[in-house]
């Protein structure tokens, strides 16, 4: 069935695209919700002379969405989840759970603007993308670790790897320098006695007098 969108809607598209979807998808969801009209040429003069007052709509939208966005710039989520081997979740981390995060952290948006192809069903670093607007769009990282641990954000491993290098180059020079004092001394001790040895006075002949 053929609809002309009245606004976004999720792995469809924007306010006045004309899209193909199930019958049983637009009759029990999309129209009722004022969400689409029938593709029809009545329906598609009625949206042209709606798009003015949308547009003016659209404005404030946006403005408070670049608001939105600003605010929430740096915005960190981290989610707690018990896992097993290899790192696997037991349960997921769902565009819900994004959502309610953010929701308590003082953000208003509309959960649909939350992309998030499936769940994150391990743990690590990942990232989710919020279509604020239409062309506002921001990437939040999120991180999902067991009960009671900070996440590894990627300077932190990289820091700590770098760390870990240093230590390494620092052990394999101390060895050598140790190794080349050892030759040193050693050479050093040789060259003494041989100095002394060297040095020693010849002990003097005795002639009998008779």
């Amino acid at each position: 069935m053929k609809v002309i969108l009245n606004d976004f809607i999720e792995h469809l598209g924007e306010r006045g695209d004309s899209v193909d979807v199930k019958p049983g998808f637009a009759r029990n969801y999309l129209l009722p919700k004022g969400m689409a009209y029938p593709d029809t040429p009545g329906n598609r003069r009625r949206f042209e002379e709606e798009q003015h007052r949308w547009e003016e709509m659209d404005t404030t939208r946006r403005s408070t969405a670049v608001v939105l966005a600003k605010d929430m710039d740096g915005t960190e989520l981290t989610f707690e989840r018990r896992a097993g081997e290899k790192d696997v979740l037991f349960g997921s981390v769902s565009v819900a759970d994004i959502f309610k995060e953010l929701v308590d952290k003082g953000f208003e948006l509309d959960r649909r603007r939350i992309v998030l192809d499936h769940p994150i069903k391990e743990l690590g670093n990942f990232e989710v993308e919020i279509n604020i607007h239409r062309d506002i769009q921001l990437t939040l990282p999120v991180f999902v670790v067991r009960p009671g641990e900070e996440p590894k954000r990627g300077g932190d491993e990289a820091e700590t790897a770098e760390v870990a290098a240093v230590e390494e180059v620092t052990e394999e020079e101390v060895a050598a320098v140790e190794e080349v004092t050892e030759a040193e001394v050693t050479t050093t001790e040789v060259a003494v006695a041989e100095t002394e040895v060297a040095t020693e006075p010849e002990p003097e002949s005795k002639n009998t007098v008779e």
